[in-house]
């Protein structure tokens, strides 16, 4: 039992324009990011600021608890309203999700208060991983204080790396973690799906 977060609330300054609405393959990318989380649960919300511009999609819309701080303030949010004890948090710019492995993140759930993947080590992923809500007061500490940095409080918690051996068993490319924060990364996310899309008519 988990809940999935959908992070919507970035200011999107290097690419210019809302991520969450690049069209990846006809669809804007959030779009993408919803069809993939759907299956996984039944509580699937967004968390956002800007609420009139998500109401389309049928999903329960967050807001801060703690405003402006940043994609920390995004977590600590979704684990606070969360109906369940874990929750994954995905980001509205990851159109390439893998359904396989983030079922496998979440299969590792009770095993620590993070499940984060491991893909450039030392930096773990922090969008696309599992949290406790045993993780809130170690987050509100640092938010209250301006600690914006997201795994400043991973050293108050218990975190399980998911190696990146590991992942590759489920997306050896490591797709699922191309994110567009700039329009090199959008056109890089789109001639990725066109070739996809390309090998399944072939």
């Amino acid at each position: 039992m988990i809940s999935v977060a959908i992070l919507a609330g970035g200011k999107s300054r290097r690419m210019g324009q809302d991520k969450a609405f690049l069209e990846v393959g006809g669809r804007p990318a959030i779009e993408r990011v919803i069809e993939c989380v759907n299956p996984l649960s039944d509580d699937v919300f967004i968390s956002t600021n800007s609420p009139e511009k998500y109401g389309q999609f049928g999903l329960r819309l967050v807001a801060d608890v703690y405003p402006d701080k940043a994609a920390l303030g995004g977590i600590f949010s979704a684990i606070s309203v969360a109906r369940y004890p874990h929750v994954l948090v995905v980001a509205c710019d990851l159109p390439l999700l893998n359904p396989a492995l983030l079922r496998y993140l979440i299969e590792l759930a009770p095993t620590a208060d993070v499940v984060a993947p491991l893909v450039q080590p030392p930096q773990p992923e922090t969008t696309h991983t599992v949290y406790s809500r045993r993780c809130l007061p170690a987050i509100e500490a640092r938010l209250q204080v301006g600690r914006l940095r997201i795994i400043g409080f991973f050293e108050d918690v218990r975190v399980r790396y998911v190696a990146r051996e590991d992942i590759a068993r489920f997306d050896p490319e490591f797709h699922s973690f191309v994110n567009m924060n700039t329009p090199d990364d959008w056109e890089r996310v789109k001639k990725l799906v066109s070739s996809s899309q390309n090998t399944d008519i072939e």
